[in-house]
């Protein structure tokens, strides 16, 4: 068996949530469109010299892209998704750092425990998909802001698009996407408010890059007709419902 089936195999074993390129074409695969979702959370494509901290980094994509990116240190920290209650397990994220020979870090603790005492700061800090899991947002935000020397990144479920001031939607039970564990989602008025209250000069919305045209009356009505069939939650509750990403620079 050749080096390449020998790897196949191993991967088939892993239930995996992102999709990382490994080697000669050979992707996992993920339930994630990760190489979609980098452009959507504009890593910068230069990291040279910086320090990356991962928060909530599951398979690692981000984590080992930050290291194709340049970046002299990288710390990977999950524990929901590697020994926790998410379905998820460091396995996937094990045989890629072996893969690759990465040199990339990584700690086994919860989001919510991390403090500069316990690893530091960073130059970079990435927060991608954590945010609306949490039950207490501005929590995890200061958690990340107090750990971040120059710029926090943020990709998050939003909601109540349609408001300019500040507002947060709780989710009960399981009523966004089936699914328990997602709790809160802010407007932008309110994750711009939260950011600037941390101690963020600057708040940048990335991703859309024209959030106006892109959660516009006609495109979130038809947003809320996939979000139906996708069984997201009602035509009401979608409409208003999108995916964004922040930068926030110190």
């Amino acid at each position: 068996m050749g080096d390449n089936d020998e790897l196949i195999r191993r991967i088939n074993e892993i239930k995996w949530f992102h999709s990382i390129p490994i080697r000669d074409g050979i992707v996992t695969p993920g339930l994630d469109k990760s190489m979609d979702k980098l452009g959507q959370v504009c890593l910068p494509e230069d990291l040279s010299g910086k320090s990356v901290l991962d928060i909530g980094a599951w398979d690692g994509f981000f984590s080992f892209q930050a290291e194709r990116n340049g970046a002299k240190r990288v710390l990977a920290t999950d524990h929901f998704c590697w020994s926790g209650p998410g379905w998820g397990t460091k396995d996937g994220f094990n045989l890629v750092h072996e893969t690759l020979d990465s040199k990339v870090e990584s700690l086994d603790i919860d989001a919510m425990a991390i403090t500069p005492e316990a690893i530091g700061t960073f130059d970079v800090v990435m927060f991608l998909g954590v945010l609306y899991h949490l039950q207490d947002p501005m929590g995890g935000l200061r958690v990340a802001a107090s750990v971040c020397d120059e710029l926090l990144i943020i990709e998050t479920q939003m909601d109540d698009l349609h408001r300019w001031k500040p507002s947060m939607v709780y989710y009960p039970g399981d009523s966004f996407n089936n699914d328990d564990t997602n709790y809160w989602a802010p407007n932008v008025a309110a994750m711009r408010g939260m950011l600037k209250d941390l101690g963020f000069s600057r708040v940048e919305v990335v991703y859309p890059k024209r959030p106006w045209l892109r959660y516009s009356r006609p495109v979130r009505y038809l947003s809320s007709f996939k979000g139906v069939f996708e069984k997201r939650g009602s035509f009401l509750q979608t409409m208003n419902q999108g995916r964004m990403s922040f930068h926030a620079y110190r």
